[in-house]
């Protein structure tokens, strides 16, 4: 008997990464899920300063350090070096 239900593909399954933009806290959660949030988002960004040249891009885009997002185009710098959470 033929359905017309598709097979589920683990492809389909798997959530792909959305670029918008991420409280700070909310994208260091994606890469650093283990660990409390504040811990998280110290080590997150040690790992954008120890990234060559990704600090200086960012606060090319108008990324501000104190502020508490990152705009959509941030975000694409950031999965650029450190790939997708």
């Amino acid at each position: 008997m033929k359905t017309d239900a598709e097979p589920i593909d683990d492809e389909k399954k798997e959530k792909t990464f959305e670029y918008r933009s991420y409280g700070k806290g909310e994208l260091a959660m994606l890469y650093l899920p283990d660990i409390q949030q504040q811990s998280a988002v110290d080590r997150f960004n040690k790992w954008i300063a120890a990234a060559p040249g990704l600090k200086e891009r960012l606060i090319a885009t108008g990324m501000n350090p104190r502020s508490r997002s990152y705009t959509p185009a941030q975000v694409r710098l950031i999965v650029e070096v450190l790939q997708e959470p």
